[in-house]
C-alpha cells in the first residue's frame, strides 16, 4: 500500500514538472496586437472614425448629464449642523527639542552628518593679543 502510495506521487510529481516546464519553455508567447495598424485602408480609417466619434458622443452625454446635478444647499441651515462646533486638539510639543527626527525614514546618523556644527561664539580679544 505505501509503495502505491509513492509511486502515485512520484508520477504525480513528475507530471506537475513537465506540465510546467512545457508551459514556461517550449509553448509560445501569443502575438501581442499592434495599437497601430499598418494597413492604409480606407474602411479601417473610417471604421476607427466612427468608433472615435461613438465614444466622444457617449462622454458628451456623461458629461452634460453632470453638468446638470444640481446640489441641495439646505442642510447647512439645518439647526443641528448650525450647532455643530470644532472639537480639534492642537497638537504642540512642551520644549522645542521634542519635534523628533527631521525625516524619520533617513539612515539613522544622516542627520548628524549633514547638519553643520554652530559657529562659536567670538571670543573678546585679551589684553595681550589687543592690536594697539
Amino acid at each position: 500500500m505505501a509503495s502505491k502510495i509513492k509511486n502515485i506521487i512520484i508520477f504525480t510529481i513528475i507530471a506537475a514538472s513537465l506540465i510546467l516546464i512545457y508551459i514556461f519553455f517550449i509553448k509560445k508567447a501569443p502575438e501581442e496586437e499592434n495599437f497601430i495598424s499598418s494597413s492604409n485602408t480606407a474602411s479601417s480609417d473610417t471604421n476607427t472614425l466612427q468608433q472615435n466619434s461613438l465614444i466622444a458622443r457617449d462622454f458628451l452625454s456623461v458629461l452634460l448629464s453632470v453638468k446638470s446635478i444640481k446640489l441641495n444647499d439646505t442642510i447647512f441651515s439645518d439647526g443641528a449642523f448650525v450647532q455643530l462646533h470644532d472639537s480639534s486638539i492642537l497638537l504642540t510639543s512642551p520644549s522645542p527639542g521634542d519635534q523628533g527626527r527631521l525625516n524619520p525614514f533617513a539612515p539613522i546618523g544622516y542627520e548628524a552628518a549633514i547638519t553643520p556644527p554652530p559657529p562659536a561664539p567670538p571670543t573678546p580679544p585679551s589684553e595681550e593679543n589687543k592690536p594697539n
